[in-house]
């Protein structure tokens, strides 16, 4: 039944690249009116138009109800999680860093030697 759904919905969305990629954008209809040449397409100016729209609907739904039978399919055949396999680790506080002691300083004073002359 998987292999069923995941080959239908495989040929949906390779159908669905097709049919969005034949379609014509909304703003060749004014350069079709001018004789610019998409009059000469496969459909016509505006033959496939309602055609290909419905086609579209169409296969978007089937695309969607194909990815919720694939998601309800995927749940029902796990029951666990990879964190279930995992055993817990023990939480170590890490260790302080050693502080060093500051370094002695001279309590004496430099005393200043007489100018001489």
């Amino acid at each position: 039944m998987i292999l069923l759904v995941t080959t239908v919905h495989i040929l949906v969305c390779l159908g669905l690249i097709v049919v969005v990629l034949l379609q014509t954008g909304k703003g060749t209809d004014m350069g079709a009116a001018f004789g610019g040449g998409s009059s000469t397409t496969v459909f016509g100016s505006s033959g496939a138009g309602n055609f290909l729209t419905r086609l579209t609907t169409g296969m978007a739904v089937v695309f969607m109800l194909t990815c919720l039978t694939l998601g309800y399919f995927a749940e029902q055949g796990t029951s666990s999680s990879v964190f279930d396999s995992v055993a817990p680790q023990t939480q170590t506080s890490p260790q302080p860093a050693p502080v060093a002691a500051p370094a002695e300083q001279s309590t004496e004073t430099p005393t200043a030697s007489p100018a001489s002359p």
